[in-house]
């Protein structure tokens, strides 16, 4: 058959019906919200805002997260109407599958992998960074051996397998489980960011937003037009997260008006606090302040210059809990988002079991929990081993182009979609296509131009490997091609 069959369907919501067999659905539209948040809003926020700022946008970093929101809000939109319309796990893969065909569809999947896996082991060597430095506020000091790889003048970063058994487990117990506990620390952490621009508000010295728009230094991407949008580039993905709200449509109450609610909900509510957090940021301290700095550090240079000047013209902040409090948060943050990308990954390759397109352990559903437990437990054991031994490095790697090359086919797939089955019963209609789709392709085409070659280069090789793959083996395994 040919490499581009596409699954009907009518396929894809007999899968979605499954009962007993399938998935537990127990999400509501505010559990999706909440995953969606607990995705997007980690420590990106009090970190890559400040250096956008210093470095490219100055004051109008606002206008960044405006530009990155939009580019996610045109994704944003035909996710939505594929997931009221496809209501089951898989997210991109999903409707890769169903619009254009198995190849694309594996080469989304595998793409995910990079994205979901790699990015929660990365993400949790950060946490254990961050955790090491909420130890070292009580006078706390581990041994840097078991605080780090090899590569960063350690043995083993326990605290970061840690984190990732915790979250693994947690996601084997149940969704509605994982769910609550989500909620807790979306809760946790939204509620540090409000109190910091609440608190932050009164502190704004409107003259360090002169010039709101710094002029351009001569150099492509250094403040001035071009510098708010290499910016928006940087802050693109502090949103990454909300397609991973998606991937759970297959545990999701129905799904057809609740998935698009936690989708754009999601984004909505972090784009607002993501913008007013910016905005308190560069008003109370002058973004200059913020050069050279890294981690929690911009935050904390905001946070000192809320106070008042001392007889010495130092200024004595009003507030030192709010950064133990931000680094808790971070922690929080941090916890939530490892937890969400775990679970998407999982889906996705739930999804792929199903089809044949990789063994059938990871469509292995537990008898009691109804959780892809297996597939769980494997990743606990890969992302375990990445995140013990592998570079520090790899964490500044975490802007995966392989979300920017998701968000692009799902906006062609609404299109191809649109044009194949316009009668398809759609809960959920992304506005103004072709229009809204093409623009989110072209945004998302933008900004990954704005990414490094490294980055490309990864992605490239990874690409090779799964093609190699899906040839040895995906292709002879699979449902569709060998259903006759």
């Amino acid at each position: 058959m040919s490499l581009f069959v596409r699954k009907p369907l009518q396929q894809l919501m007999e899968e979605a019906a499954e009962g007993e067999k399938g998935l537990k659905k127990t999400l509501g539209a505010g559990s999706l919200i909440a995953l969606g948040i607990g995705a997007i809003i980690g420590a990106g926020l009090f970190s890559i805002t400040g250096g956008a700022a210093a470095a490219n946008a100055g004051p109008a970093i606002t206008l960044s997260f405006v530009v990155a929101g939009l580019g996610c809000a045109f994704a944003g939109l035909c996710y939505a109407e594929f997931a009221s319309m496809i209501p089951i796990a898989g997210s991109a893969y999903t409707y890769s599958y169903a619009t254009m065909g198995e190849f694309m569809a594996w080469i989304i999947g595998w793409d995910l992998v990079l994205e979901y896996a790699v990015g929660a082991a990365t993400v949790s060597i950060s946490w254990s960074r961050y955790f090491k430095k909420f130890l070292e506020g009580f006078d706390i000091h581990l041994s840097e051996n078991f605080m780090a790889g090899p590569w960063d003048g350690g043995i083993i970063n326990l605290p970061a397998v840690v984190i990732v058994i915790l979250m693994s487990l947690l996601l084997v117990r149940g969704t509605q489980e994982s769910a609550r506990f989500n909620a807790i620390i979306v809760t946790l952490k939204v509620a540090v960011v409000l109190i910091f621009i609440i608190l932050g508000w009164g502190y704004i010295n409107n003259s360090n937003y002169t010039p709101y728009i710094p002029e351009n230094t001569g150099t492509f991407g250094e403040y001035g037009f071009s510098g708010i949008i290499r910016a928006a580039a940087i802050v693109f993905f502090a949103y990454i997260g909300f397609d991973a709200v998606s991937t759970a449509a297959q545990e999701t109450k129905n799904p057809k008006r609740n998935m698009p609610i936690g989708i754009l909900g999601s984004l909505a509510i972090c784009t607002v606090l993501y913008i007013l957090f910016a905005h308190v940021m560069t008003g109370v301290a002058n973004y200059t302040a913020f050069k050279g700095k890294d981690g929690i550090a911009p935050v904390a240079v905001a946070i000192d210059h809320m106070g008042k000047a001392g007889a010495d013209g130092i200024i004595i902040p009003d507030y030192p809990w709010l950064n133990r409090a931000i680094i808790v948060a971070i922690l929080a943050g941090y916890s939530s988002v490892i937890m969400v990308l775990l679970m998407g990954q999982s889906r996705v390759f739930f999804s792929m079991s199903k089809d044949g397109l990789i063994p059938k352990v990871f469509s292995d559903v537990h008898p009691k929990f109804r959780t892809p437990a297996k597939s769980n437990l494997l990743f606990l054991v890969f992302v375990s081993l990445f995140a013990a031994f592998v570079p520090g490095r790899v964490v500044g790697e975490m802007t995966s182009i392989g979300t920017l090359f998701a968000f692009i086919l799902v906006c062609i797939g609404v299109i191809v979609m649109r044009k194949q089955m316009p009668d398809a019963p759609r809960a959920f209609r992304t506005p103004l296509v072709p229009l809204v789709p093409i623009l989110g392709v072209a945004t998302c085409l933008f900004m990954m131009v704005f990414l490094p070659g490294d980055t490309w280069l990864r992605l490239i090789i990874w690409m090779a490997i799964g093609i190699v793959i899906y040839f040895l083996y995906s292709k002879k395994h699979s449902k569709l091609q060998n259903k006759n």
